[in-house]
């Protein structure tokens, strides 16, 4: 079997005509002074790239609300970038989320990535009395209060708490029935996981644009933890890559700057034009990535010092 290294070198490059695709970057909020400016570097090095959007995450259980909301107003506000905010059902009557859903549009946010979400952790999610029970009316609610552009999550590998799969794709086509723009996946790795996940889709009447989610994997045994609450697959050709790596953080970046540069250009290949990167508030990785799939902007600031540090993993996303 080749390996990333040989696939990456016996990539096509991309021809003189030839689309970049379109990307979006996920951030979350910071929770100190040195997260936040850290967070800034990052959006201030990515923001040459033009991504189509970026969206702010909200922690589990709604924890990151305000956070959530001062971070998107200041990228509205002080950059070129167009801010996507997260938006969930999670501890809130209708009337608190329709009045966030307003400050938003007041404030000139028109696209909002719009999920269930998850309980606190350690808990099981639960509507709340007042509230949105799951996205799918949540979409429904929004789409009432203004004409805002509406992302909403898929699971190529099935959300954890589904019934079934088909069960899970009904629950997907609910929401865009209900007015969803289009569904951004759950990270994965392998592509043939995405592709028959968009065959299904299509063949019970999903017709919106299903982008890839994409996760750079530096930390290998947190992504394994992530994957274990997302119900994502972890495949075992990617551990043996990681293997004897722990103790050496610049090969890691390297590992897997490439191993997510493949899956995009095999996606690619595929026909898929648009990419989702879960960031964890990293630039390093993207940057290269997206160079290597095509996406090369204007010219990006040099790394803040100490960004190739591995730092703890955020909430990838939140339950939709």
């Amino acid at each position: 079997m080749r390996t990333t290294r040989d696939a990456i070198l016996a990539a096509e490059p991309l021809g003189a005509n030839a689309r970049p695709p379109l990307v979006s970057f996920e951030f979350f909020p910071p929770k100190t002074p040195e997260m936040e400016d850290r967070l800034w570097q990052t959006v201030k090095r990515l923001e040459p790239l033009g991504p189509r959007f970026v969206s702010v995450t909200y922690g589990a259980g709604g924890s990151t609300r305000e956070r959530t909301h001062a971070t998107v107003l200041r990228i509205r506000q002080e950059t070129r970038l167009e801010p996507a905010a997260h938006l969930t059902c999670v501890g809130a009557a209708c009337a608190e989320i329709d009045e966030v859903a307003h400050r938003y549009w007041e404030a000139g946010i028109r696209h909002l990535v719009v999920l269930r979400g998850d309980g606190a952790p350690g808990e099981a999610y639960r509507a709340h009395p007042g509230g949105y029970p799951f996205a799918a009316h949540l979409v429904a609610g929004l789409k009432r209060i203004a004409d805002f552009e509406l992302s909403v999550a898929a699971y190529p590998e099935t959300h954890p708490e589904a019934k079934s799969a088909a069960d899970d794709l009904d629950n997907l086509k609910r929401k865009i029935d209900a007015g969803a723009n289009r569904a951004i996946t759950q990270f994965f790795f392998e592509v043939e996981a995405y592709l028959r996940f968009v065959e299904r889709a299509t063949k019970v009447g999903i017709n919106v644009p299903i982008v890839p989610g994409i996760l750079p994997v530096t930390n290998f045994a947190q992504v394994k933890k992530f994957a274990a609450i997302c119900g994502a697959a972890v495949p075992t050709w990617m551990a043996g890559l990681f293997d004897g790596l722990d103790n050496d953080p610049d090969t890691r970046r390297l590992v897997a700057a490439s191993i997510a540069a493949e899956q995009c250009r095999r996606l690619q290949a595929e026909g898929v034009g648009e990419f989702h990167f879960y960031t964890l508030n990293r630039a390093d990785l993207l940057v290269a990535i997206c160079h290597m799939i095509g996406v090369r902007g204007s010219h990006a600031p040099s790394p803040p010092r100490g960004e190739g540090r591995d730092e703890g993993a955020a909430a990838v996303n939140p339950s939709g």
